[in-house]
């Protein structure tokens, strides 16, 4: 296993000076060269998005020099799983390439996870609800705090709360973010709004007025001292309530689970609550199924 400590001095830092002998082949720091057909994708990748330009910037370079820099990658079945080198992995692929040079790490699924958002973290290539969500299997999935999270990652606290408090707002808004219509900083204005409706309402407002964050805040002061509409009434099912049922979930099934409660509003509608269960492979996403006692083997995602 990985030694522990912080992440944030590098990934050098977090290399083991000998080879492992679990992996298929023993490559240590040198590296090695393998299929790049033996190497599969992680599900526990964070980073979903990859911006055309730059990425036709690093085919060219691949072709011409190859892969310069070996990826991190970690033993599986009889072959390997990405550990960090998602963009050079992708780029390898689309240039052609029939082997790539790997460094075979002892890895947890943890410390996959920590790697691959540190790695993207230092070259700023994950979007704010990327990094959040990565945060948040750290924290759901793994069981760590904010400071832990925040330790290893070589982020302060305050940052990784932030980034983390995004991942409540409405998924109107989750959405806009993640298309590029919304900045973090218009998130952050928007998170000072109480109720979910409302904060759907002036987001969609400053998409449509092409608003900057200070504007937002100069919109979100005069609504606050503007009449209120007839607040809607509070969620169906009682907060203690929920959260307790939220927690036996998250026990039930080892993984992140989010409750959103049904709501009555003012006017008498009715909208309606939903579940979301978290898993991070199609292995994880079969054990909760067994879990449910919906898998019988016929309709494995996984065959």
């Amino acid at each position: 296993m990985m030694a522990r400590g912080g992440l944030g001095r590098g990934l050098s830092a977090l290399i083991k000076d000998e080879p492992s002998d679990e992996s298929p082949a023993a490559g240590g720091l040198m590296g090695m060269a393998v299929s790049i057909d033996s190497v599969s994708r992680s599900a526990l990748q964070p980073r979903q998005t990859f911006a055309d330009e730059a990425m036709e910037d690093l085919v060219r370079s691949v072709k011409e020099r190859g892969v310069v820099q070996p990826l991190l990658v970690r033993a599986k079945g009889t072959g390997y799983e990405l550990v960090a080198g998602e963009r050079r992995y992708r780029a390898a692929r689309t240039a052609g390439l029939t082997e790539i040079p790997v460094i075979v790490l002892d890895v947890s699924d943890q410390e996959t996870l920590e790697l691959a958002l540190v790695e993207n973290l230092q070259r700023e290539d994950l979007n704010v609800l990327e990094e959040a969500r990565g945060y948040k299997t750290l924290a759901d999935r793994f069981g760590m705090t904010q400071e832990q999270i925040a330790d290893r990652v070589g982020k302060p606290r305050a940052s990784v709360a932030n980034r983390m408090r995004i991942l409540g707002l409405p998924d109107e808004i989750t959405t806009l973010i993640g298309e590029g219509r919304l900045s973090e900083g218009h998130a952050k204005v928007l998170l000072g709004i109480e109720i979910p409706e409302e904060q759907v309402l002036l987001a969609l407002q400053t998409v449509k007025e092409d608003l900057s964050v200070r504007n937002l805040e100069k919109l979100v002061e005069k609504f606050k001292r503007s009449p209120r509409k007839p607040r809607p009434r509070r969620d169906d099912i009682p907060l203690q309530q929920l959260n307790h049922v939220t927690d036996m979930l998250r026990s039930r099934f080892g993984t992140g689970v989010k409750v959103v409660p049904c709501r009555t509003l003012a006017n008498g509608k009715k909208v309606r609550g939903r579940m979301e269960i978290d898993f991070s492979s199609v292995d994880d996403l079969n054990r909760i199924l067994d879990l449910l006692g919906l898998s019988d083997g016929q309709d494995d995602p996984g065959r």
